[in-house]
């Protein structure tokens, strides 16, 4: 008997190899029960036979169990060594493509999920799974196809439809979604989510009539539901029915006076034919009616500020309008702070957006939203008592608000209280979470820094930093404080080099980042290059009002080599702050002084 016995090219599966060499020595016995080895591709393939059947089930176990221990590497290669002794094994197929599927082995992956689709056609979780497969592929004409079995396989599944319906509609195949969405009335009857998905794609499709129609059913089908015969009346007027439109309406009202849809739709229907007074009074009708929801009363305002524009609304009936809400039982925060941006947008004076907002806070002292605005109005006025007690209100209202404490705390800071501020920034920092904002909790650690290091407090200053800069580490304020005051305590210099050039790159033309510099490279006995920064720090501070720039000039200069340059710039210190006994004896003695 001639036969060729075909090896793995690579040591890939002791398991594989084992059953070849078992295939060739039974052949060879002349056991042509055995199953068959062949050669395609560089892999072998075999065919199952008793023997094989039980090796494939015990390395399927085996993988099943190295995937629940974690070890996806071993389960990878035996899932695959699996599907190599039976191609057929769907189970395996499965597996394999979720290994495929993480190693980004889209391609590979795609086709272990057919297979497993295919050879068990009945197996949902197998064609579900190659169905969201075509969908994220954008492989959407596929996965129509495979949804369409699952419905076949169960009609019950309202799931199934809606991707189909989504489907239909990326592939503009409106007749099938129309049909879809047909199927799925079937399964939940008629409602207005459905009705309207219909009447939006036939409406598309030119189908007028047809569009009324469906809406007229479903209002006639729910004769005591009467959001159904608004929407019938909404159609009709979207599709130049006005007089029937308008006769539905006053149906509507005539029924039940302050229903709220149809006062919105009759407004529009004023608004079409240009009735602006009776538009105006169904307006006012819409927003003090206690049926109105909180939602429509916020939308209707917000319409009214849109149609400013066009020139059939004007400022004073907005104002109106708000103020007529929030003197009567309608009124919400909500309102009050529409009606403040609203006023802000108009830039209208701050203090009477400030009594909108106060209005706020008599309804609702927890309002975070008014509060901050509040704080800061009175920050931009310099007004830190009025910061003070409003942030320290409203933290009691809003104990997980980080702001309120930023606020409190700044406003101490700005009133020399540092100590107070320090406990405010304390409290702050108690509410961090990993949801918190970087960029304040960040300001906080910097802050607290400064404060710290003001107090003597050298360690606890620099955690503060560090902390800061684990939240932001683009502070350029906290870099330049944290280089500058490792610099005066003789701290890790190279540390402090590398904070301050990212601030200096930041910042080119910052005169007190330039100064932070120079001053570290002088830390540093780099007198040359500190000599050009602070000579850039100096033409950049426009004010020339900081001794400390021109006493950091003089310094650089002497151990650079510039006595008659470091007087000069010592000189001007001296004007600038004519009682330092220092400096008074480094121009006596031409000799730098440590403070």
């Amino acid at each position: 008997m001639n036969f060729r016995l075909f090896f793995i090219p690579s040591y890939r599966n002791i398991a594989l190899g084992a059953i070849v060499v078992l295939a060739g020595l039974k052949m060879l016995a002349g056991d042509m029960s055995y199953a068959y080895v062949q050669k395609t591709d560089n892999e072998c393939v075999m065919g199952m036979g008793p023997d094989t059947t039980a090796i494939y089930d015990r390395l399927f176990l085996d993988a099943v169990l190295a995937r629940q221990k974690g070890n996806d590497t071993e389960a990878f290669e035996l899932f695959r060594s699996c599907t190599e002794i039976n191609p057929k094994a769907a189970e395996a197929q499965f597996y394999l493509a979720q290994y495929y599927l993480n190693l980004n082995d889209k391609v590979k992956a795609m086709a272990c999920f057919r297979n497993a689709a295919t050879l068990e056609p009945d197996n949902s979780t197998f064609t579900e799974t190659l169905a969201k497969m075509y969908v994220s592929s954008a492989h959407y004409k596929d996965a129509i196809d495979v949804y369409e079995k699952l419905f076949a396989a169960d009609d019950s599944r309202i799931d199934v439809l809606d991707m189909l319906f989504r489907l239909y509609q990326i592939e503009n195949n409106l007749d099938m979604a129309l049909q879809t969405l047909e199927r799925m009335e079937v399964l939940e009857d008629k409602n207005e989510q459905l009705t309207l998905a219909k009447i939006e794609i036939l409406t598309s499709q030119g189908k007028k009539e047809i569009a009324i129609s469906e809406t007229k059913q479903l209002a006639e089908r729910y004769p005591g539901d009467l959001n159904y015969k608004g929407l019938y009346g909404d159609i009709l007027l979207q599709n130049d029915e006005d007089e029937a439109a308008l006769k539905v309406f006053n149906e509507i009202l005539t029924e039940e006076p302050n229903n709220n849809r149809a006062q919105l739709s009759l407004r529009s229907y004023f608004m079409k034919h240009q009735a602006l007074e009776k538009a105006d009074s169904m307006t006012m009708r819409i927003l003090l009616n206690k049926n109105t929801s909180a939602e429509d009363r916020e939308y209707m305002l917000r319409q009214l500020i849109s149609e400013e524009g066009n020139g059939n609304v004007d400022s004073i009936k907005i104002l109106a309008s708000f103020n007529a809400i929030q003197q009567s039982e309608c009124r919400s925060p909500e309102t009050g702070l529409l009606q403040a941006a609203y006023m802000s947008m108009k830039n209208m004076a701050k203090d009477s957006v400030a009594r909108v907002l106060e209005d706020v806070l008599a309804i609702a002292p927890d309002n975070a939203s008014a509060s901050l605005q509040l704080i800061g109005q009175a920050w931009e006025a310099d007004d830190m008592d009025r910061v003070l007690k409003l942030a320290t209100s409203s933290s009691q209202y809003n104990p997980e608000e980080m702001a309120f404490y930023y606020f409190e705390g700044m406003a101490l800071f700005r009133k020399d209280d540092n100590d107070g501020a320090l406990n405010a920034f304390r409290k702050g920092v108690s509410v961090i979470t990993d949801k918190s904002n970087p960029d304040i909790v960040s300001d906080f650690y910097s802050v607290m820094g400064d404060l710290y290091y003001q107090k003597g407090m050298q360690h606890e200053a620099y955690a503060a930093y560090d902390s800061c800069l684990q939240w932001k580490p683009d502070n350029m304020g906290c870099l330049n404080n944290y280089a500058y005051y490792l610099s005066e305590t003789g701290g890790d210099l190279e540390k402090a080099e590398a904070m301050s050039y990212k601030t200096v790159k930041a910042e080119p033309k910052n005169a007190t980042y330039l100064d932070t510099y120079a001053w570290v490279l002088f830390g540093l006995g780099r007198y040359t290059e500190a000599k050009v920064y602070i000579e850039q720090a100096l033409q950049n501070d426009t004010e020339s009002s900081s001794h400390v720039l021109f006493e950091h000039a003089g310094d650089i200069c002497i151990h650079a080599g510039y006595t008659d340059k470091a007087l000069e710039y010592w000189k001007e210190a001296l004007k600038l702050n004519p009682g330092d006994k220092t400096l008074h004896k480094k121009i006596k003695h031409k000799k730098y002084f440590r403070q």
